[in-house]
Formats: structure tokens, sequence, C-alpha cells
């Protein structure tokens, strides 16, 4: 009996422990606490660092292919048919290095 008397003058003071454990809980877990804002945050600078991967992909891509567009490139056009089909001269003397 004397619990229930304690908490009937303790109210605002339990009331108010509860509320701060409640906001410490939700600040550091959760969807928008702090542990979820450092692994997006993660998870952006990853998403940063391939989308100028790509972009650099995208930017070779169509240099390549500006050569191949309406003014050939015959240089790039030989390395293309060397790379692609293993083709050479009769003359030439072809030495395989191992990549």
């Amino acid at each position: 009996m004397r619990f229930f008397e304690v908490l009937k003058r303790r109210k605002i003071l339990f009331l108010n422990i509860f509320l701060f454990l409640y906001i410490v809980m939700n600040l550091f877990t959760g969807d928008r606490g702090l542990m979820s804002y450092i692994e997006k945050k993660e998870l952006q600078e990853h998403f940063e660092k391939k989308r100028i991967s790509l972009t650099n992909q995208i930017i070779d891509v169509e240099a390549k292919n500006s050569l191949l567009s309406e003014n050939l490139n015959f240089d790039f056009m030989d390395t293309l048919i060397r790379e692609k089909l293993k083709f050479g001269n009769k003359e030439e003397i072809l030495i395989k290095l191992n990549d």
C-alpha cells in the first residue's frame, strides 16, 4: 500500500523519468536514430562513389562511341579488331603477355 502512496505523490517524477528514457531510447535507435543516421551516411557515401564510377564509365563509352561514329578512327578500329578477333598480318610477330 505504501508503494501506491509514493506513486501518487511522485507522479510527475515518474512521468519525467519515463519520458526521458523514451526520448533517449528513440535518440539512439529507431528509423531516425543516431545509429540509423550513421548507417545511412555510409550508404550515401557508397552510392556517391558508385555514381562517380558509373559516370566515368559512361564518359569512356561515349568517347569510344564517338571514335566509331561519323569520323571513323582507323587506329581505334585496328585496336578493336586485334583485341576482339585476335587478327593480325602475316608478317607480324605476336607476343602474348600474361596479365
